[in-house]
């Protein structure tokens, strides 16, 4: 009688949800392209099982934000008073009837155990695939394959019941492939000049090596970590792996002169042990070289699982651990354009979380310079990058030697990522930095463009050009992009944290209002600005390749321009 009843209860909610009207598409906007080297292999049989994220709308964001510009404001009283993980949960966990509507609405369909997170904001469910495509109708999952990786994706969007239109805000492995940034080398077009020189090395460097970056932003052997409690950390997506024994080794090249650990302290996730990845080698090879002597830990977030978004694992994992480096780095991008709006500005809010607790969340500004989107017509528009163009992140841009074999004052690298969101629109922390570019700049390209209302990026740059890597046991030269320029910024923040803390001062946070009113007060000996140079955009009659040019203070190539160590670390140590 017991399980009759039980039975008729749960045809009861299957019936009630199915009965629901649909059409509710929260990601409608999500393009669904197959990238360059990924292969059809059909549809998943229907007991595959898939894990999928379930983003649950949130409470107090508008409070959070505003929390955020207090916090991150030096001339605010609340500077600095960062929340832990359990005040934010407090303040963004998702209502009781969020809660409560979308696990009703789950179990109808048989689908238990979820596990969710410290902010309590996002659920993760395995189901069979035929479980899945009930649940999200419209959705079709197929395997894609590209060399040993695969990954379980839906080709058509997904809709949900319009009654849970206020508690989700989307769904996450259904559309997005794992992005994935190919490294830069210039070999080729140096090889020349550099035999020219071989015989005057005394006299020039031929790459960018720890030596180099020091010397350029002075920094001295004695400027390395010093406090226990003090951490950076950079992120690594699609299996892309660092080896221990590469970077033992290009320490024991490039380290000699200064303070240093040749050891990662901490990985959170798979460390595989195949095949080095290049960007990985990169990423933790130059954060731990020139924030040198500092714990570093190394997120990585291989997306295990076939329907997993290795990108989306790592924020999760942010919003799940109490305890976490006060620096991330990470070389990760994709257009605008291919991404949804609810997911962008879903994402937003999570960088949001992360500044109210104080993390300094740094995003390489891509490689192909302004971009180039062709329009309906044959029209053409410059293309941003997601999340380089969020208001909450810290977005690093590329510059090269004008000299590439001295340590001289540095020009534009022309692949430097920037331009205007399409997206997000411009904090006010930026404003008056931009509107003077805008109003000076001698030359830009047609308003047609480019969004100018919109977040501007990126905040300031470092070297991108021709780097020295130990990957494989291997010394490769000749390494490019802001892949590059960002771990470096990354190590130089994570110093002055150092310093900062040892003085009983909070860490820097969100780096961007404390940095944009620096640089607006006047002339700043803190920053290297950088004024010559163009980046590359779209090939076509208007703009013949050429996107914006760098010029006197902020501009949208590199930033308030390069760090001048000591004196960027008085500036910031006495805010």
């Amino acid at each position: 009688m017991e399980a009759r009843f039980l039975l008729a209860v749960a045809v009861s909610l299957w019936g009630r949800w199915c009965s629901l009207a649909l059409g509710w598409a929260p990601e409608q906007d999500q393009s669904f392209r197959v990238p360059a080297g990924w292969s059809h292999m059909g549809r998943v049989a229907p007991l595959d099982e898939l894990v999928l994220t379930f983003a649950l709308r949130q409470q107090n964001v508008d409070h959070l934000a505003k929390l955020v510009g207090r916090v991150s404001d030096p001339d605010s009283p609340q500077y600095g008073k960062y929340l832990s993980l359990e005040e934010l949960r407090t303040l963004v966990q998702p209502s009781l009837l969020t809660l409560s509507t979308v696990h009703k609405w789950l179990g109808a369909y048989g689908i238990k155990g979820c596990t969710t997170i410290s902010t309590l904001d996002f659920l993760e469910c395995v189901m069979p695939a035929s479980t899945a495509e009930r649940l999200l109708p419209g959705a079709q999952f197929h395997r894609y394959v590209s060399g040993q990786h695969s990954a379980v994706r839906s080709p058509e969007p997904y809709t949900l019941h319009e009654e849970l239109a206020e508690h989700i805000d989307f769904v996450g492995g259904l559309h997005r492939f794992p992005a994935e940034r190919k490294m830069v080398t210039r070999a080729s077009g140096k090889e020349e000049a550099t035999a020219r020189y071989q015989q005057r090395r005394a006299a020039f460097h031929l790459g960018v090596t720890p030596a180099v970056i020091r010397k350029r932003y002075n920094l001295t052997d004695g400027d390395i970590g010093a406090l226990p409690n003090n951490s950076q950390a950079c992120a690594q997506f699609l299996e892309q792996y660092f080896h221990p024994a590469d970077l033992a080794e290009f320490m024991y090249l490039f380290g000699s002169s200064f303070g240093h650990r040749s050891r990662v302290d901490q990985v959170v996730g798979h460390q595989g042990l195949g095949k080095a990845g290049l960007e990985a080698s990169l990423d933790v090879e130059y954060i731990m070289s020139t924030g040198a002597n500092i714990s570093t830990w190394v997120f990585s977030n291989a997306g295990r699982h076939e329907s997993q978004e290795p990108f989306l694992a790592w924020l999760l994992l942010l919003s799940n651990m109490s305890s976490l480096p006060w620096v991330h780095s990470v070389s990760y991008g994709d257009d605008e354009d291919s991404l949804s709006w609810a997911y962008m500005k879903r994402l937003n809010v999570e960088f949001t979380k992360a500044a109210a607790r104080g993390l300094t969340v740094l995003f390489a500004s891509g490689d192909a310079g302004a971009g180039c989107r062709k329009l309906a017509g044959g029209r053409h528009t410059f293309r941003p990058s997601f999340p380089a163009s969020s208001p909450y992140v810290t977005t690093v841009g590329g510059t090269a030697f004008k000299n590439p074999f001295r340590v001289t004052w540095e020009v534009t690298d022309y692949i430097s990522g920037g331009g205007f969101s399409n997206v997000f629109p411009m904090p006010d922390y930026q404003a008056a930095a931009v509107r003077n570019f805008l109003r000076s700049a001698p030359k830009l390209p047609p308003r047609s463009y480019y969004n100018s209302s919109g977040r501007a990026y990126p905040d300031l740059a470092a070297l991108s050009d021709n780097y020295w890597v130990v990957t494989n046991r291997i010394p490769l030269p000749w390494v490019s992009g802001t892949s590059a320029s960002t771990p470096v910024v990354g190590g130089i923040v994570a110093l002055i944290n150092d310093r900062r803390l040892q003085k009983g001062l909070p860490p820097l946070g969100f780096l961007n209002p404390a940095l944009y009113k620096l640089q607006e007060k006047g002339p700043s000996a803190a920053l290297y600005d950088v004024t010559q140079g163009c980046h590359l955009s779209c090939l076509d009659a208007a703009v013949e390749g050429q996107g914006f040019c760098a010029g006197p203070s902020w501009d949208p190539v590199t930033g308030w321009g390069t760090p001048n160590f000591p004196q960027l670390l008085r500036a910031l140590l006495n805010q």
